[in-house]
C-alpha cells in the first residue's frame, strides 16, 4: 500500500516529533522565534509543543510537538521549503529526535473503516 497518497477525504496531516535531550541555548531560541514563520505559507499550526505529559504506557523520556496541516502536501511542502531547511539543523543538532509526517483521517471516520483498507 503506497502511504504516501493524500486522501482527499482527509482534511488534515500532522507533523509528530519526538524530541529527547534537548540542549536549550542559542541556537534552539533561534529555531523557536523562526518556525512560526517558516510555516505559515502552509498553514501550519502547533497543536501539542511538549506540555504536560501523562504517560499511559511505557516510558517516556522526551517531548511531544505537534503540527498540524491542511494536508500531506502542505506538510511536506513546509517540511522541505528553504525556510524551514534553513532552521532544521538548529534542532537536529541540538537534540535526539524522530519526525513523520502522518495523514490524518477524515470526518466521521471510525475504527472499523480501517477493516476495509486491511482487506485488500
Amino acid at each position: 500500500m503506497d502511504t504516501t497518497q493524500t486522501d482527499p477525504r482527509a482534511a488534515k496531516a500532522y507533523a509528530v516529533a519526538y524530541l529527547r535531550d534537548v540542549n536549550v541555548g542559542p541556537a534552539i531560541v533561534d529555531y523557536l522565534q523562526r518556525i512560526d514563520a517558516s510555516m505559515a505559507p502552509f498553514g501550519g499550526r502547533f497543536l501539542v509543543h511538549g506540555g504536560a505529559l501523562s504517560p499511559l504506557e511505557g516510558a517516556w523520556d522526551g517531548d511531544l510537538v505537534v503540527l498540524e496541516f491542511p494536508d500531506v502536501e502542505a506538510a511536506r511542502r513546509w517540511y522541505d521549503s528553504p525556510a524551514y531547511r534553513a532552521i532544521l539543523p538548529l534542532r537536529t543538532e541540538n537534540s535526539h529526535s524522530i519526525a513523520c509526517v502522518v495523514q490524518g483521517v477524515p470526518e466521521g471516520y471510525r475504527a472499523t473503516d480501517k477493516l476495509a483498507e486491511l482487506a485488500v
